[in-house]
Order: structure tokens, then C-alpha cells, then sequence
């Protein structure tokens, strides 16, 4: 018996010893694991910058994007957003305290340039301006030759008509036939506050063009006698939001009564779109014709804003979701996939655009109409 239970004991004890080589092994293993995990998160930290971007609001929400986080987060890149109007955040007295500007419209970005001697400058998305309205407006302004459809899309095919109908101060109930809106309100495109946003910047820039004949303004001259002619167009909305999110809400929230005609980027409304499964179905797209578009440009105000514009341009999966949120770019079959899905007619291509006029001349002219306000 003793014979059979020394060997047996012996292959116990030997067996124990392997197991705790083999266990003490493997821990070490998981230590090193552990401490290299460490060491990698300690590099990645050392590693990590923190940009702060001043963005306009139309790309907030985007720029918030908890996917588009972690997508930089592989660059070793976290944001921090903060909005002001476009135009408003040149003027910023903490503007150097941010990494990077993002305003919306090359003429921002050229003011935000300029006042912070920054020329790296990257442009990657563009969107349209577009005018938010609805469905039952859509017979008046047919019947009276303003709206047009062409295509899949709804388009304001007499814009010079339309200028001159809110320089006469036509009202609503002036438009016949008009079963649906026959009320006093005047006649007017809402927009921002043309002295601190793009989107209203833009609207004068198209306007503009039509009031010096269907050509560029290109001329000091020029320049003064459009912006006398066309102050009218912002002086008679009253109040105006700073930022383009404001009208936007107003014309979601408030419906036709408070906003039966607004200027917007066709961004916000694609957005608002994608985001929200029950969209009231009277809302509806006008697209200028002509129209102009804006660019949403990146003005990069030190090293760290370099960092961060180099790694969002190259970036496949940054243009993947901007397309979620309306942006177009250099290729948006997944944009216009998503508004067909949702029954959202947009044309795919604008083949009349207008350029703005240079940015000292739109500065001029918005000087001029600030000091025709009052302000």
C-alpha cells in the first residue's frame, strides 16, 4: 500500500508545483498586460489634445456627435465646442483662447482670418441656402408665378419677383388666389441679423445680385446704392436672432403663422429631418433660383486647430457623418439616399449659383445697412 501511495503522493505534489509554475506564469503574463495597458493609456493621455472650437450653430449638434468623438478620439483629439453667429465670432474678444473657428461662409471665415493673421484655412463640407416654408402656400405662390417645380424639388423660379413683391410691401392677403393665408403679415423672407450671421450675410449677397441686375457686385458704388435699396428687407422683420438656429426653431415650433417664409441653410433642415421620425409633413423646401452657396470653413488659430483640421479633412468617417446631419461634400449618395428615404425632394445638383461679391464689398454693404438700422 505504502508502494502505491508514495509514487501517487509524489504525482500529486509534482502536479501542485506545475499548476503554481504554470498559475504564477500566467499572472505575470496578466501583470504585463495590465502595466503595458497602463503605459499605453498613460502614452495615449500624454498624447491627448483638448481643441477648443468656436463653431457656428448650424454645426453644433454635429460637432457634439458622440460617434464623430470617438472617431478623433483615435487621433488622440477631444473637443470642446462652443457656438456664436458666424459673422459674431470674429468679433470676440476671447477668440484667441480657442484652438479653432468654424464659422459658416468663406466671407466669416476671410473676417475671422484676418483678425487673427491665421491663413490655414480648410474647407471640406457646403450647403445650400434654401427657404423654409410650407405645402398650403405652395398654390398662392404658384398662381402668381414665385414657385415652380423642377424635377423632384420645389423651386422660388421668380426670386427678383419675390424681391420686388417685399420691397412693395406687399401683404399676404394681397396674393390671390389664397385660400390658405389671407392674412395681413407682410410679405418677407425671415432671416438672422445680417450684422452677426453667414445665413443673412448670404441672403444679401443673393439679394444683392438681383438688385444690381443679375450681376456681382463689384463696385463701392454698386455696393452703397444695393445695400440703400435693399435695407428694407431686414429693417421690417423687427427683431432678428443672432445665429441661424434661432429662425430655424421659430419655423419649426411656431409653424406658418409665425414663419411662412424663412432663410436657412438646407442643412438645418435635413438635419431636423434625419433626427425626427414624425416631421410635419406640410413643411417644405424652396431653393432659390438663382441661389448661392455656403461653405463651412475651418480657420485652424494655432497648433493645436492644425491638428485637429488635418485629422477631421482626412477623415473618411468624419465625411460619413456630417452626411447624417445635411452637409454635403464631395460625394453625398448616402445624403440623398437618406432624404428620399424620407420622402424629402431635393435636387441633386444646382447648376445656377451665383458667387458673393468680394468680401470687402459685402462688408461694405453690410456697414451701410447697419447704419440705415440705427445701430
Amino acid at each position: 500500500m505504502r508502494k502505491i501511495l508514495g509514487p501517487a503522493i509524489a504525482a500529486v505534489l509534482l502536479l501542485g508545483v506545475v499548476a503554481g509554475i504554470v498559475m504564477s506564469f500566467n499572472g505575470k503574463r496578466a501583470d504585463d498586460r495590465a502595466a503595458a495597458e497602463t503605459r499605453k493609456q498613460q502614452a495615449d493621455a500624454a498624447a491627448r489634445v483638448n481643441v477648443r472650437v468656436l463653431t457656428g450653430s448650424e454645426k453644433l449638434e454635429f460637432l457634439r456627435d458622440p460617434e464623430l468623438a470617438q472617431v478623433l478620439l483615435a487621433d488622440n483629439i477631444v473637443l470642446d465646442v462652443q457656438k456664436a453667429g458666424s459673422r459674431e465670432i470674429a468679433t470676440r474678444p476671447d477668440l484667441k483662447s480657442f484652438d479653432a473657428a468654424y464659422p459658416a461662409g468663406t466671407a466669416a471665415a476671410r473676417k475671422i482670418a484676418d483678425a487673427t493673421g491665421s491663413r490655414r484655412i480648410y474647407n471640406g463640407f457646403y450647403t445650400p441656402m434654401t427657404v423654409a416654408s410650407w405645402k398650403p402656400l405652395l398654390p398662392t405662390l404658384e398662381a402668381n408665378g414665385i414657385v415652380g417645380k423642377r424635377g423632384d424639388a420645389y423651386f422660388i423660379v421668380d426670386m427678383r419677383k419675390l424681391v420686388a413683391l417685399m420691397e412693395s410691401g406687399a401683404r399676404w392677403k394681397d396674393l390671390q388666389p389664397n385660400p390658405n393665408y389671407a392674412v395681413g403679415k407682410s410679405v418677407l423672407i425671415t432671416s438672422t441679423d445680417v450684422r452677426t450671421s453667414n445665413s443673412a450675410a448670404m441672403y444679401l449677397a443673393l439679394t444683392s445680385y438681383l438688385a444690381n441686375g443679375d450681376d456681382v457686385v463689384a463696385s463701392e458704388t454698386a455696393a452703397d446704392q444695393v445695400a440703400d435699396r435693399l435695407v428694407h428687407l431686414f429693417s421690417k422683420q423687427g427683431y432678428q436672432e443672432s445665429s441661424s438656429s434661432g429662425p430655424f426653431e421659430d419655423y419649426v415650433t411656431m409653424k406658418m403663422g409665425k414663419s411662412p417664409l424663412v432663410m436657412i441653410y438646407e442643412q438645418q433642415f435635413l438635419e431636423y429631418a434625419f433626427k425626427h421620425p414624425r416631421v410635419d409633413p406640410d413643411m417644405v423646401l424652396l431653393y432659390p433660383q438663382p441661389t448661392v452657396l455656403t461653405k463651412h470653413t475651418l480657420v485652424a488659430l494655432n497648433d493645436k486647430g492644425a491638428r485637429f483640421a488635418e485629422a477631421f479633412e482626412r477623415n473618411p468617417k468624419v465625411r460619413a457623418i456630417a452626411a447624417r446631419y445635411g452637409l454635403r461634400g464631395p460625394d453625398n449618395a448616402a445624403l440623398f439616399a437618406d432624404a428620399g428615404k424620407r420622402g424629402i425632394d431635393m435636387p441633386q445638383q444646382l447648376v445656377d449659383v451665383v458667387d458673393p461679391p468680394t468680401y470687402d464689398l459685402l462688408e461694405r454693404m453690410i456697414g451701410r445697412i447697419e447704419s440705415r438700422l440705427g445701430h
